[in-house]
């Protein structure tokens, strides 16, 4: 029989940046209104009797250096059992803007290594990393569209790298959002490519589910 791996007593965080902050630092404090939140609405439906505790530490507009600076603050003091990144297209974004900072893929792999180590150091979390993600299926070569799908393999394939290194359990985001777009198109599941609306944020909610059930 299947079994959820987060067990009574336990402690789960989110990290992340807008799409994990989802308004919970506003009128929808403390969790906000996105995957976090319906994710544990869904533990708390399907495993009543487990007191699981959840806290959400996203922030709008984060990148990699952004986690790295707050990581202690907002990850490690509370030392969690349980912890998910979903973090990047912010890093990517300002890579490809004309006059912001960049976050090269090469800084994007050194923050986000740096981070997995100093939890790995300093706490006994198991660590769920989420792929970044654009929802979209633009093919012209000279739209910004076609230039962010290009270049977040890249990002993608540092998730992969960090993964495998430090042994972290991954969802496969994109890939699982563009099989989504082959059946239906992108405003089903979100507004713009980048922030998922109800619909895209349960798939989210949903595959957390699916990768922390044990067959």
């Amino acid at each position: 029989m299947s079994d959820f791996v987060v067990k009574d007593g336990q402690l789960f965080l989110f990290q992340g940046d807008s799409i994990t902050d989802a308004g919970r630092r506003g009128a929808n404090a403390p969790y906000g209104v996105g995957y976090a939140s319906m994710f544990r609405e869904m533990v708390i439906a399907n495993y009543p009797e487990r007191a699981i505790r959840f806290i959400n530490k996203g922030i709008g507009g984060d990148k990699t250096v952004g986690l790295r600076d707050r990581w202690e603050d907002d990850v490690i003091r509370h030392q969690p059992n349980w912890l998910s990144i979903l973090i990047g297209i912010n890093d990517l974004h300002t890579f490809l803007l004309n006059g912001q900072p960049c976050v090269t893929v090469d800084l994007y792999r050194e923050a986000y290594s740096d981070i997995l180590a100093m939890t790995k150091e300093k706490t006994d979390a198991q660590i769920l990393l989420i792929d970044p993600f654009f929802i979209s299926v633009a093919t012209s070569e000279d739209s910004f569209r076609k230039r962010v799908l290009d270049t977040i393999v890249e990002y993608i394939a540092v998730v992969d790298e960090m993964a495998e290194e430090y042994g972290c359990m991954q969802i496969k985001l994109h890939d699982i959002y563009q099989a989504h777009l082959k059946l239906r198109e992108a405003e089903t599941f979100c507004n713009e490519p980048v922030h998922p609306g109800h619909a895209g944020h349960i798939i989210i909610a949903n595959e957390m589910m699916k990768a922390l059930t044990a067959d």
